[in-house]
């Protein structure tokens, strides 16, 4: 398959993305009864358009597949039509906020069931054995083994709780770099906090741990494969909580940040070169962290809508509809202006 039939693919994936978020706005503006004005997935000017007679929603494809949007009768402005966005309650219009976003996880939860199904042996978070000490000594490596045994059951990393190796192993190397963690282990029945230092390498600047031990398989069982499913999920939205976190922290820098295009590539690459379960655990990364994204407090999007709705829950009445709506507009304003550095940070990688 040739590189610009994998961009294609990518850019595929990624307005599917988009269209099923959008979808779970307008699923649950139709249920509550809003009327939904246009349905638009891409951005920038319309390549196709038309108006349902029935309902008057008007569906668009946007020339710039990255985006859309669900608009609905008063949800910037004011309206006292009862079929407008602002005339249900506060708590209809929470859920038709949150929808798209829980749309996100759940479609990132349904794929990582796949990679779970496929990806063969289940790694548990209990030690089975070492690499022998001459892998060691090779790769002027100092083993973890003195300190934590051959069916440890590993529970916790600096307090975090570890349930699979996909856990365990983030925690290690998003800690273990750092020097000594607690690492609290099952041990003969007894649970007990270890001191604990493992091998380490650095990239790019930044020091990462490294897991050197085997851990224990476990049958894939229904009940297994859904808890492995549950973990992996949870572990992927916790790494990308981190890397927020980690990005404002200053251990990571904006170089560190992909928009679309950089997404595109990641998934054009991990199409050519990892095969079909790399590609699926990178779009699951991404719908994972769309939903995040999207709700994190920022005005303009999702998140930021939430806060309003909440305050307007909690004290009984809205925040006035003209000042919400600057605040969003600076959002907005200040949301492209990132895209758009992002975006040429981007297309100069694309040309080293």
């Amino acid at each position: 398959m040739s590189d610009i039939l994998y961009w294609i693919l990518a850019i595929l994936i990624f307005g599917l993305l988009i269209f099923l978020h959008e979808m779970g706005h307008f699923l649950f503006a139709r249920l509550f009864g809003v009327r939904v004005e246009e349905f638009s997935i891409g951005m920038g000017p319309k390549i196709w358009s038309h108006t349902a007679k029935k309902s008057g929603t008007r569906y668009s494809l946007g020339l710039l597949p990255f985006g859309g949007y669900v608009s609905m009768l008063g949800e910037d402005e004011g309206s006292e039509d009862p079929d407008s966005f602002t005339k249900k309650a506060a708590w209809k219009r929470l859920i038709i906020t949150v929808a798209g976003a829980v749309m996100n996880l759940l479609t990132g939860l349904v794929l990582m069931f796949i990679i779970v199904l496929a990806s063969g042996p289940l790694g548990s978070n209990t030690i089975h054995s070492y690499p022998p000490d001459s892998y060691f000594e090779e790769n002027n490596l100092i083993s973890s083994s003195a300190t934590l045994l051959p069916g440890d059951e590993i529970l916790a990393i600096n307090g975090k709780s570890t349930h699979i190796s996909f856990d365990l192993s983030y925690e290690i190397m998003h800690k273990g770099g750092e020097g000594p963690v607690h690492v609290t282990v099952l041990r003969d029945g007894v649970e007990r906090t270890l001191s604990v230092t493992f091998p380490s390498f650095e990239e790019n600047g930044i020091r990462y741990g490294m897991v050197d031990f085997y851990v224990q398989a476990e049958e894939a069982t229904v009940p297994a494969l859904l808890y492995h499913t549950w973990y992996r999920t949870t572990g992927v939205m916790t790494m990308i909580w981190d890397s927020f976190g980690d990005l404002l922290g200053g251990r990571y820098g904006m170089e560190a940040v992909s928009g679309p295009i950089g997404v595109a590539d990641a998934m054009t690459e991990a199409a050519q070169t990892g095969g079909f379960l790399q590609l699926l655990l990178l779009v699951a990364v991404i719908t994972l962290n769309l939903g995040i994204a999207n709700l994190l407090p920022i005005p303009a999007l999702d998140g930021g809508r939430i806060v309003f709705l909440l305050i307007e829950m909690i004290f009984r009445r809205p925040i006035p509809q003209k000042y919400e709506s600057v605040i969003h507009f600076i959002g907005i304003i200040f949301l492209f202006a990132l895209m758009i550095l992002i975006m040429c940070k981007d297309i100069i990688a694309l040309f080293p």
